[in-house]
């Protein structure tokens, strides 16, 4: 009977340290799920939008990302012209 009373103790113990790494684990890869769940939505945009990915990506290629956004600048002030007449 005291053995297994000891056995019970022992497996209290590890219950509750098991509970206590459990909990150091979530808190330790809270930030990873952040960073994961923000890829998870780019992802989703550029399978959703594959053409307009394809664009962006040759643009940068050919442009280069600095006159690309020069570009799309004067882009979208021209857009924000023609949109208010």
């Amino acid at each position: 009977m005291n053995s297994r009373h000891a056995l019970d103790i022992r497996r209290q113990a590890l219950v509750e340290r098991s509970a206590s790494q459990r909990s150091a684990i979530i808190e330790g890869t809270a930030p990873l799920l952040h960073h994961a769940q923000r890829l998870d939505r780019i992802v989703g945009t550029v399978r959703r939008h594959p053409l307009l990915a394809g664009l962006a990506v040759t643009g940068v290629a050919l442009l280069g990302s600095r006159k690309l956004f020069a570009v799309a600048t004067r882009l979208l002030t021209v857009y924000m012209l023609v949109r208010r007449r």
